[in-house]
């Protein structure tokens, strides 16, 4: 019989704007009475606001988190020739950027448990041309970045937190373990603007500096150009709205775990434990659940059901990065990185936001149950 309840959506924003649409509203509000839209003072007041959050000393607004990461590799100085080790299982952005820089992704696997980069195979795939390492903190837990800092050395960690703003590692918000943090405000992320916005991080004085260049084309003063640097601004009307949701974030963030709590106590009373591979929160790495994501036998196939029973899923990600054919000239084969090739053939991300409702939850498990009977 052909599913006649309400879809249970993947993501819906519209609850979470029922939350906060006065105070949005207000927000915009101040703006328009300003006219003032490009940096300013909103910009100025969240990254103040941002950086006592994230508990470091710059936070410098940017247009989205492809020109974050962006922008810190500009700063660190990549260039032609150099090359970037990046996990090969996460988003495109991740190595989309090193390679506008004209250098080389060198494409690491993953662990199997939380699909964040290898440490061990950082280590191993180091050269003196190795300029940076990117991790990703996947799906919002945060990477073992004690194994990764031994495995580095003296080389600049650029962390990719866009998916883990709010995540803890041993205590220590992401985005200040390293020599930058990069932070993504794209609409579905757990603190999301009303259109792009991102975020870099450091503790780095000079570093601080240099991006508030870095995102006005290198400029200061007016007219004037140390470096080239690009158009990285983020305005006013972003702030505005991060402003007003950014209090709330951390009962947005219990929320999502609370969520994924009661996905594990449904899959247990379903008998699914031995089916789906749950994600698994690791002692000291946090997890934000930015995404609630399991691995699934005949994952494909499930995903058509569910799709039928109305239900909401998607995959992160269906292709390693090593295997898009905008890399194929690295020569990186099929096999190079077997734990995220398995990944992409299993990975399936399940509806996780705040404002999910406890029935929906039972319906997302019911439907997945009803797959595997």
């Amino acid at each position: 019989m052909p599913e006649t309840r309400p879809p249970v959506p993947l993501f819906d924003l519209t609850r979470q704007f029922a939350e906060v649409a006065d105070d949005v509203r207000a927000a915009i509000e101040r703006v328009f009475a300003t006219q003032g839209y490009i940096l300013g003072p909103e910009v100025a007041a969240l990254e103040k606001e941002c950086a006592a959050y994230l508990e470091v000393r710059h936070a410098v607004g940017v247009s989205s988190g492809t020109d974050a990461l962006l922008a810190a590799l500009m700063a660190v100085g990549v260039g032609e020739g150099d090359e970037v080790i990046v996990p090969t299982f996460t988003f495109f952005a991740t190595a989309g950027v090193v390679r506008r820089l004209g250098a080389k992704p060198v494409f690491v696997d993953i662990l199997p448990v939380d699909f964040n980069i290898d440490p061990a195979a950082t280590a191993a795939a180091i050269t003196p041309r190795t300029k940076a390492i990117i991790p990703v903190h996947l799906y919002g837990q945060a990477v073992d970045m004690a194994a990764l800092r031994k495995a580095a050395g003296d080389i600049p960690i650029v962390e990719d937190a866009c998916q883990a703003i709010g995540t803890r590692y041993e205590g220590a918000p992401v985005g200040g373990l390293g020599a930058f943090g990069c932070f993504s405000f794209f609409p579905t992320k757990n603190l999301g603007a009303f259109g792009d916005g991102g975020l870099v991080t450091t503790n780095d004085d000079a570093m601080g500096e240099r991006l508030v260049d870095m995102r006005v084309h290198g400029m200061r003063p007016k007219y004037v150009h140390r470096f080239v640097g690009g158009n990285f601004r983020l305005d006013a009307m972003q702030a505005a709205i991060l402003r007003a949701k950014l209090p709330r974030l951390d009962g947005w963030n219990a929320k999502r775990r609370a969520n994924a709590a009661h996905y594990r106590e449904l899959f247990t009373a379903a008998g699914l434990d031995g089916t789906v591979t749950l994600p698994v929160e690791l002692p000291g790495r946090g997890h934000t659940y930015h995404q609630f994501v399991v691995r699934a036998p005949e994952r494909d196939r499930l995903r058509e059901h569910l799709a039928a029973s109305k239900v909401g899923a998607e995959v992160y990600y269906p292709i390693p990065l090593h295997e898009q054919e905008c890399f194929a000239e690295l020569g990186v084969r099929r096999g190079a990185c077997p734990v995220s090739e398995r990944a992409a053939a299993e990975v399936l991300a399940l509806p996780i936001f705040p404002e999910l409702r406890a029935d929906e939850r039972e319906r997302v498990v019911e439907a997945i149950a009803a797959f595997y009977r």
